[in-house]
């Protein structure tokens, strides 16, 4: 199994990944934080032991220096830790700034028929808390140097007290370090798991549902709703409460174990009151900047569950730049030979194999029926090769939260605004468009929502057209139109098809459509 550090580095995210400031930030932040609580102990304990010895000595009693150190410590430490905050997360954002886009793309444009199969809830917790997990990765990785150099600040002062003391602190310092850590990351491990399963499958159970929010609304089954949803969220609860409950054993651990520490080096110490007192608070503040490691290791279960995650993802193979198109080929579709330009209707009932024939050689699903493209079977093609012959309008089309071109736009990126009006015309919805207010910069809301159905199909079919494919996969492109607008559709698509050569492969109930088509087959075929 690879190390978290193996799958960061082929994520993109590279060890240093800008972190030399933050580091450094880190190490000042917990030198300045150790040396103020051991410096403030010495000077507490000095000035109370004056105190009680005479005018003289309170007199002789040099307060400035140590006052001034102490508010210059303070001050150090607060910069840095913010500096570190500031600059270890800008490191992280810029590590990051194109690994979700690439991540989408990757995924969006895969092979649907070999990469993995995740529900649409599934891919937004990958892309969504997996990549928030690999940030705290960039931004927890100054926090051992920190720790370490903090530790080693802390020896030195405690060893002004005996080098016995600093022996025993850097011993016991270590072991807690090396204990924590792994202690950490065995309570973290199954509860980080989980938490993450039952993120996704919360997230799978949401889109399905919300996907049916007017339904849910017109049979008032908001009830029914929050009772589908509720064991996924106890899961979810009971995954984060064991999850925070160990990261509050471990942190009620380190500080028993800093007190521990603490109280060795103070009976260890060989020296005056005021330098014990510098040791022993050295010590606690020396153990509290280690612990900070040992915190960053809570979250290490929850980093290598996400992480593993998203090396699925960045093992799907890239995505190639499908524009542009191959020559016309050739078809083979059961018996029928089809050459450049023909048009074939599919026929046959319902549930008969129709949709899952035109997916299939759109390249959306593997198949076992009797297909060919010049004279390859179907399943033996690359993706880029079909996307290469076919554009499909499909019977449930998908439309993006954007306006009317960038639904049109993902056809063919940079086509013009006269190719999309052309198209929009064909589709018998130029002119709705321009009654619009901001025509093609109409914004539709997510799913077309402030389009019709029927709009929303003659949307599809247009952005299908302007792809510019040798062959047009047309499921249903006439359901939920007037008789009117499906022949006047039909009949500027008919030339359309004529003028361009492009062949169509049809699947309709209606009988309209099918006058387009001077060849059928029958479904379901011999596979």
């Amino acid at each position: 199994m690879s190390r978290a550090s193996d799958i960061a580095a082929r994520l993109g995210i590279g060890r240093r990944a800008g972190l030399g400031l933050p580091m450094l930030l880190a190490a000042i932040a917990a030198s300045s934080a150790v040396a103020l609580l051991a410096v403030s102990g010495w000077f507490l304990t000095g000035a109370a032991i004056a105190g009680t010895t005479g005018a003289a000595a309170v007199a002789a009693f040099n307060y400035l220096l140590p006052s001034a150190a102490i508010r210059a410590l303070a001050i150090a430490r607060t910069a840095a830790r913010y500096g570190e905050r500031l600059t270890s997360h800008g490191a992280a954002l810029h590590a990051m700034a194109a690994l979700r886009a690439r991540l989408f793309g990757v995924l969006a444009a895969a092979d649907t028929r070999t990469a993995p199969d995740l529900s649409g809830g599934e891919a937004s917790a990958r892309l969504i808390d997996d990549i928030e997990a690999l940030e705290d990765l960039v931004v927890r990785r100054s926090a051992l140097p920190g720790a370490l150099i903090g530790g080693a600040v802390a020896a030195g002062f405690i060893a002004l007290a005996g080098w016995v003391a600093a022996l025993a602190f850097v011993l016991l310092a270590a072991i807690g370090l090396i204990a924590a850590t792994g202690i950490a990351r065995r309570l973290t491990r199954a509860p980080a798991r989980a938490a993450a399963v039952a993120r996704g499958a919360l997230r799978d159970r949401y889109v399905e549902l919300a996907a049916a929010r007017p339904e849910i609304i017109a049979y008032g089954l908001s009830n029914r709703v929050e009772a589908a949803l509720a064991p996924r969220l106890a899961a979810l609860d009971a995954a984060r409460l064991a999850l925070a409950r160990a990261e509050a054993r471990v942190n009620g651990g380190i500080a028993a174990w800093n007190v521990f520490v603490a109280v060795a080096v103070t009976l260890l110490a060989a020296a005056g009151p005021a330098l014990t007192a510098l040791a022993a608070l050295a010590a606690y503040a020396g153990g509290e900047a280690m612990g900070a490691s040992v915190r960053s290791a809570l979250r290490h279960a929850a980093l290598r569950e996400g992480l593993e995650r998203l090396d699925a993802l960045a093992a799907i193979t890239p995505p190639r730049d499908a524009q542009g198109t191959g020559a016309p080929a050739r078809l083979r579709i059961g018996a029928l030979d089809l050459g450049p330009g023909a048009r074939l209707a599919i026929t046959g009932a319902s549930g008969s194999g129709k949709t899952s024939l035109i997916e299939s050689l759109a390249g959306l699903r593997r198949t076992s029926l009797s297909l060919e493209v010049d004279g390859s079977a179907l399943d033996r093609l690359p993706a880029l090769a079909l996307a290469r012959q076919f554009a499909l309008a499909p019977q449930s089309p998908q439309l993006i939260a954007g306006t009317i071109g960038d639904n049109l736009r993902l056809a063919r990126p940079g086509v013009d605004a006269d190719a999309m009006w052309g198209a929009l015309d064909i589709a018998c919805l130029a002119e709705r468009v321009r009654a619009m207010p901001q025509g093609l910069d109409t914004p539709i809301g997510e799913g077309g929502g402030t389009l019709s159905g029927g709009e929303q199909k003659r949307l599809s079919l247009a952005r299908a057209l302007l792809a510019g494919r040798p062959w047009f996969l047309a499921d249903e492109p006439t359901e939920g139109l007037d008789s009117a607008t499906e022949d006047q559709l039909l009949t500027r698509l008919d030339t359309w098809l004529t003028r361009t050569g492009t062949g169509l492969i049809l699947v309709s109930h209606r009988p309209a459509p099918h006058g387009l088509c001077e060849l059928s087959v029958q479904c379901p075929l011999e596979t």
